[in-house]
């Protein structure tokens, strides 16, 4: 009972300091009203307010920084990561090009391979600060207080709570209605959370989810997105903000949650 108390302690201590951290850069970003806003590091900035929130709570309560899946685990686990938004860019766009629902841009295509390594780099040090929060410390602390549904749907929902003002009073929608961007949005990250959320637990390491959102981040947003063209239905389809990635991550929600039983 007593360790159930304290890592509930834990949790909102670090909810509490994630808002009050990010609402500086909210404020930044909305005012200006654009992600673009401060070189583009704003955005950089905010995803690291997560991480910095859970390496103060973890040392405010357990004086050192253990416990947040520091282990790198099993290369595998590392590899299905990054691999993961790769198979279902390819499933989802692809789709879109051969049904002739979205273009593809050849300019694009060809520019693209000279800012890929700093491209990827970027991603993984973005990222990496939202997941020492999300995952490494959020999921992991949420795993010994309740099971693995309640695990993905708690943390996929906060996650989602957490992008809210940047769709609704900045830039960061795929410029269709306001209600369809935050329905798919929000679908798509609470299905995700599912697979987030398994990945931590069964590789023990939060690396496996650094490279899944910086993957994610790098094809979507910065392959996928740009090279293809908006054919006036492409922009519900695809993208964050459209209905292919919401199918694509309830599919790989109920993968995920099937096998929870191979989890410790």
């Amino acid at each position: 009972m007593h360790d159930l108390t304290k890592s509930k302690k834990e949790v909102l201590t670090f909810l509490l300091l994630t808002f009050a951290l990010s609402s500086v850069w909210y404020y930044l970003i909305i005012s200006a009203g654009s992600l673009g806003a401060g070189g583009g590091w704003y955005p950089v900035a905010l995803m690291w307010c997560p991480g910095i929130a859970a390496l103060v709570t973890t040392l405010i309560y357990r004086k050192n920084l253990r416990g947040l899946g520091w282990g790198w685990g099993r290369t595998r686990y590392q590899a299905t990561a990054y691999l993961l938004p790769i198979g279902y860019g390819l499933a989802i766009y692809g789709a879109v090009w051969l049904l002739g629902l979205g273009g593809i841009d050849e300019a694009y295509s060809r520019n693209w391979l000279s800012w890929f390594l700093f491209g990827t780099l970027l991603n993984c040090f973005a990222a990496l600060g939202e997941e020492i929060g999300w995952r490494g410390f959020l999921v992991g602390r949420l795993a010994g207080m309740t099971s693995f549904t309640n695990v993905s749907l708690i943390s996929g929902g906060i996650w989602a709570i957490w992008h809210m003002p940047l769709i609704l009073f900045a830039d960061y929608n795929a410029g269709g209605p306001g209600w369809y961007s935050l329905l798919c949005f929000t679908a798509m990250v609470v299905a995700s959370g599912f697979v987030y959320a398994w990945l931590r637990l069964k590789s023990g390491s939060l690396w496996t989810a650094m490279f899944l959102h910086a993957s994610h981040n790098f094809w979507i947003q910065g392959f996928f997105d740009p090279l293809t063209t908006d054919r006036g239905v492409t922009k519900y389809l695809t993208g964050e903000f459209g209905a292919g990635l919401v199918v694509a991550f309830v599919v790989l929600a109920y993968i995920f949650w099937r096998r929870r039983h191979e989890l410790r």
